[in-house]
C-alpha cells in the first residue's frame, strides 16, 4: 500500500526449457495480476498490524479495568497517539485512539484520523472490533474492519478488506483475511504476520478469485517473505505466485501459469 510493489526482473529469467514455458507476454500479465491481489492484501494485513497496537485482552479480567489499562499505556509508548475511553452500554467499552491530522509514524506505517476498537461480552468471552474506514495509512484511506474473539474457547483474528485498490482504480477488491497459526510467531504485535483468506478482485476484465494461503509478511516490508497467492481468473486461467526468502530483502516469487512450467523473479520485498 505503502508504493507499488517492486518486481524486478533480471536481464534472464529462471526458466525450464521446453515448449510449456509461458511466453513474455503472459508472464507480464501473471506480475501484475499478482500485484494487484497483493495491493489488494496488503489492506487486511495494515488492519491486522493495526490491531496489534492494543494487548490482547487477559481473560477473566473485568473488562472496564483492561480497557482502561490498555489506553493508559499509549501516551508512554507512543506519544503521538492521544488515546481514551467511552462506556457504550453496559456490555460494551471502547479504546479510542486519534492519530492526530498531520500523522503519526505507528509500527512503520504513517497513520492519521481516529477509529475506536470496541470490547464486548465479559470474563468469558471477549469480541473486539474496530471500523478503520476513518483512518489514512501511508496516503491512502484503510478500508477495512478488524478484530478477533478470545477466550472459552480458539482465538481468532481478522481483518475483512474491500473497496477500491489504492494504486489500481479500474480495481475493486474483497479480502477475508484471517491470522495464521504458525509456532515460535506472535498472533498479533509481533513483527511477523501470517495472513490467510480467501478474496475476490474485479477489474476490466471480470472479476477473479483470490486465495492467501501463509502469507508471512515482516514488519515494514511490502511483498510476502513466504507463502502462496493463488488467482483464478475471469479468463478461465490461473497463476499461482509462491513466495520464498532469498538475501535480506531480495527474495524471489515462483510464477506457475496455467499449470505450465514454473518462472523464477526476484523482488524486493
Amino acid at each position: 500500500m505503502r508504493r507499488t510493489l517492486t518486481l524486478t526482473l533480471l536481464t534472464t529469467l529462471a526458466t525450464a526449457c521446453g515448449d510449456s514455458a509461458p511466453t513474455q507476454e503472459e508472464i507480464d500479465e501473471a506480475r501484475s495480476h499478482v500485484e494487484v491481489a497483493l495491493t489488494a492484501a496488503t489492506q487486511a494485513r495494515s488492519a491486522l498490524e493495526l490491531l496489534g497496537l492494543l494487548p490482547v485482552y487477559t481473560c477473566g479480567e473485568p473488562r472496564r479495568s483492561f480497557v482502561a489499562q490498555a489506553a493508559d499505556g499509549f501516551d508512554a509508548q507512543v506519544g503521538c497517539i492521544r488515546a481514551g475511553t467511552e462506556s457504550l452500554d453496559a456490555t460494551t467499552d471502547a479504546v479510542v485512539l486519534s492519530f492526530g491530522e498531520t500523522g503519526c509514524e505507528v509500527r512503520k506505517h504513517t497513520v492519521s484520523g481516529q477509529t475506536a476498537f470496541k470490547y464486548s461480552g465479559g470474563e468469558d468471552r471477549m469480541e473486539v472490533k474496530a471500523d478503520l474506514r476513518q483512518l489514512v495509512v501511508d496516503g491512502h484511506a484503510l478500508q477495512a474492519e478488524v478484530g478477533y474473539g478470545t477466550c472459552g474457547d480458539e482465538s481468532r483474528y481478522f481483518a475483512l478488506a474491500q473497496g477500491a485498490v489504492p494504486t489500481q482504480p479500474d480495481y475493486t477488491y474483497k479480502v477475508d483475511g484471517q491470522v495464521g497459526q504458525r509456532d515460535g510467531l506472535p498472533l498479533i504485535g509481533g513483527t511477523s504476520l501470517v495472513l490467510n483468506g480467501p478474496g475476490e478482485l474485479t477489474g476490466p476484465s471480470g472479476t477473479h478469485r483470490l486465495t492467501l494461503t501463509e502469507l508471512m509478511y515482516e514488519l515494514g516490508e511490502y511483498a510476502p517473505k513466504e507463502g502462496e497467492a493463488l488467482l483464478e481468473t475471469a479468463e478461465g486461467r490461473t497463476v499461482k505466485a509462491t513466495f520464498r526468502p532469498a538475501l535480506w530483502r531480495l527474495g524471489k516469487m515462483e510464477l506457475v501459469i496455467d499449470e505450465r512450467e514454473p518462472v523464477t523473479v526476484p523482488i524486493l520485498r
